[in-house]
This record gives C-alpha cells, sequence and structure tokens, in this order.
C-alpha cells in the first residue's frame, strides 16, 4: 500500500471522534504516512454566511475545532505530520469521496449529532459500507476494553472460500507493524443441526472432527501464501470455532488491539453491502474494528 497516501480521520469535536484521532495519528505513526484531520461542517441548509462554502477540504486556521484538535495532538510526542483541513457539506458523502486517495478512513463509532444510546452512527456504518479504502471504527469509550491498545494481538476473522486477499494482507501488515500475533478465527458448521441425534442423520454425513479438519486445512492452505511470501515473521494462531464466528469476534476482541473483517462480496447500488459478520463486531466489538473494501 503507498504510504504517501495519507490516514483521514474525521473529527467533529466529540470525545469519540478525538479518540479515533488518537489511533489515527498511531497508525499513521507506524505505517509512515501523513495524517489528515478532516472536519466537515454540515451545511443543510446553507447558511448565507457558507455562501463560498468549499465542498474540498482546505486548511481553515479559524474552525474551532480544528484548533482543539490541533492543541490535542500537541500533547502527543509521536504524533506524525498533520494536516488540518476544513470542508462544508454532507460528512458522510464527503468522507466517502476522500477515501478514494487515502490509505485508511478512521472514524469514532458515534459523533456529536448521533444518538447517545446507539452503538454505530450513521456515517461509520456508511463509511464501512462505501468507502473506497480500509475503514476503521474506533469503538465508544465505554466499550472499550481496558489496555485497549497494548494487547499485542491482530484479530482476522477468515472465511476461507470468501475472504478477499486485501483483507488477509491488511491483517498480516497490521500485525506486522506493530509487532503483534496475528489471530485467525475461522469457522465451520454444526454436523447435528436443529438438535438432530447423530444416529438419525443420513450415511456418509460428516462428523464434527471431520468438518473441524476439513476447515483446518482450508484455513491452512488460505493463509500459507501469506505466511512464505510476504510475512514469515508474523506470528500466527490459528483459531477454529463451531458456528456463527460474529459472537467469537466479538469475544476475541477483549483482547485485541484490532479486528480485521473483510466487507461483502456483492455490490448494492448505494455501493456495498455489509456482511452480518462486520457489522455485528462494529456494533459490539470492544476495540477498534477494520472493515477492507474487495477492490
Amino acid at each position: 500500500m503507498n504510504s504517501t497516501l495519507p490516514v483521514i480521520a474525521g473529527v467533529d469535536g466529540s470525545v469519540n471522534s478525538l479518540r479515533a484521532l488518537d489511533w489515527a495519528a498511531g497508525a499513521a505513526r507506524l505505517a509512515g504516512s501523513p495524517l489528515h484531520a478532516v472536519h466537515v461542517w454540515p451545511i443543510t441548509p446553507m447558511p448565507r454566511a457558507l455562501g463560498d462554502a468549499h465542498p474540498h477540504p482546505v486548511p481553515d486556521p479559524g474552525d474551532p475545532v480544528l484548533q482543539d484538535v490541533r492543541k490535542h495532538l500537541a500533547e502527543r510526542a509521536d504524533a506524525p505530520e498533520t494536516r488540518y483541513l476544513s470542508a462544508h457539506g454532507a460528512s458522510t458523502s464527503t468522507l466517502i469521496r476522500l477515501s478514494a486517495q487515502a490509505r485508511l478512513l478512521v472514524l469514532g463509532s458515534r459523533g456529536r449529532g448521533g444518538f447517545t444510546s446507539l452503538l454505530l452512527g450513521s456515517a461509520g456504518r456508511a463509511a464501512a459500507m462505501r468507502a473506497a479504502c480500509p475503514v476503521v471504527v474506533v469503538p465508544d469509550e465505554r466499550r472499550a476494553e481496558p489496555g485497549a491498545g497494548t494487547q499485542g494481538r491482530v484479530v482476522l476473522g477468515l472465511h476461507p472460500e470468501e475472504t478477499s486477499d486485501e483483507t488477509v494482507d491488511f491483517a498480516f501488515a497490521e500485525a506486522e507493524r506493530r509487532d503483534a500475533e496475528l489471530r485467525v478465527v475461522t469457522a465451520y458448521p454444526n454436523p447435528y443441526p436443529m438438535l438432530i441425534a447423530p444416529e438419525s442423520l443420513p450415511p456418509g454425513s460428516p462428523t464434527d472432527g471431520e468438518l473441524a479438519a476439513h476447515a483446518s486445512v482450508q484455513q491452512e492452505e488460505r493463509l500459507l501464501p501469506f505466511i512464505e511470501r510476504h510475512y514469515p515473521k508474523v506470528t500466527v494462531d490459528p483459531v477454529l470455532v463451531q458456528g456463527d464466528v460474529a459472537g467469537r469476534l466479538v469475544a476475541a476482541s477483549r483482547a485485541a488491539d484490532l479486528v480485521v473483517v473483510g466487507r461483502h462480496r456483492r455490490r448494492l447500488r448505494d455501493g456495498g453491502l455489509m456482511g452480518s459478520v462486520a457489522n455485528a463486531v462494529l456494533l459490539h466489538g470492544h476495540c477498534p474494528t477494520a472493515v477492507i473494501p474487495v477492490r
């Protein structure tokens, strides 16, 4: 991935957006990329004073949100090279448009304008579905586990036949940059659906052990090229779980610095589809979640 592309953090002055900004600053520093802190003023309806509103982000020394962001980052000794940019328009569509020229888009799970009872704001959901670059959503501090960012573990939700190469590569790269273990979670089906007794299954039906062994082989074959060709130093912890993987990823997020999931391969008119696994982790995860688009 091109390190000259910026990491973009969407900021709105909320506590959640500052948490996302801190995460984005760390990610930019690790990747050697510049950081762009972008504040989008909503203009519905457009005030007369904003008649010269600029849809493209530009430096704006008078933006009070960016002034606070600058002060916040000044307290970090390891802050990366940062530009402070302001735009006017619909915040979600503006950030999605900017994602076409970004390495990473980082957002808080809820912004200043969301309902406090919601776990995932509309901007985070839309960006995870439609952004052109990977999107990281940083959870509300009430969901975050103590010691977040210091666990030394990246978690990848892997469906061997569906998860894209971009998703797997992103997880390996993040683990390598963070000198972290990569835990790979793969699910296999329950051989006894609807509480059917084993003796009632048709002859030749696979057993639990056979299904687990098959999933293990698939997982190993899917990961081996990345380990051998690009990331030989990354420690991989392969995990097999039975049934729905979403709950296991949420549980794993309690002891992880980042959970990585892929966006659904199918496409819709609005630009994409977020699968149930990604949606569940975004809603309930305890650490930042990265959703990776399929190129």
